[in-house]
């Protein structure tokens, strides 16, 4: 039992350090990056444990704003194209045309 609790622990520890690795240097709260490393390794558990309430990043909010359809900065998602009314009276116009 002790032993997959230390596997456990070792696996927790190498997940937090793998995160704070690949974490973007912008996106860390309330220390720097490499602060957050040197805790980690340091610290092992107790640190990983500070990287995953303090300074992981936050989740961006997945819901809809009130008034629009999707974020505003994002482009619009790719349509098939039978969906786009320009594409369905071209391929009408051509297939009168074949006739």
């Amino acid at each position: 039992m002790p032993m997959v609790l230390g596997l456990a622990l070792l696996a927790f520890w190498l997940y937090c350090l793998f995160d704070v690795i690949t974490t973007p240097d912008e996106e860390t709260r309330n220390l720097p990056k490499f602060l957050w490393v040197i805790i980690v390794v340091l610290l092992l558990d107790i640190g990983g444990l500070l990287w995953l309430v303090l300074g992981r990043p936050r989740p961006q909010a997945a819901h809809t704003p009130a008034g629009g359809a999707g974020d505003a900065t994002r482009p619009p998602a790719p349509r098939g194209p039978d969906d786009d009314p320009d594409f369905l009276k071209d391929l009408d116009r051509r297939l009168r045309d074949d006739d």
